[in-house]
């Protein structure tokens, strides 16, 4: 049984890393500002990346934002392969990342839930 590379998972760190710099300032997009990297996944063959967003919008403008990073997923491409030494870098594929919301909402209903309850010892 072979054992499971490491490199994937740094090479994602570090575009994760990089992404999060180059978009806010090479971007000539509204959202560009409102973006935070969340997660990158590195396929094995290092052909692919799957980079995930959260807007502080939140998802109201989820799809626009998706759309525009992955219209300009080669240009970021290029910029990183000026920042970063790998032989290649992966082609970028960006998703909306949904979980820092549903979180979010989790944490108010529980909220919601001990206020209510101690309204009812009462």
């Amino acid at each position: 049984m072979q054992k499971e590379s490491n490199r994937p998972r740094r090479v994602a760190e570090l575009i994760k890393r990089e992404l999060a710099m180059l978009i806010p300032r090479e971007l000539d997009d509204p959202h560009a500002h409102e973006i935070t990297i969340t997660g990158a996944e590195v396929s094995r063959d290092m052909s692919s990346a799957r980079i995930y967003f959260s807007l502080l919008s939140g998802s109201v403008e989820a799809k626009q934002a998706t759309k525009s990073l992955n219209r300009a997923a080669g240009f970021l491409r290029h910029a990183l392969m000026g920042r970063v030494s790998l032989r290649t870098v992966p082609a970028l594929r960006f998703y909306f990342d949904e979980s820092v919301e549903r979180g979010a909402r989790i944490d108010s209903l529980i909220d919601q839930a001990i206020a209510e309850d101690k309204t009812h010892k009462d």
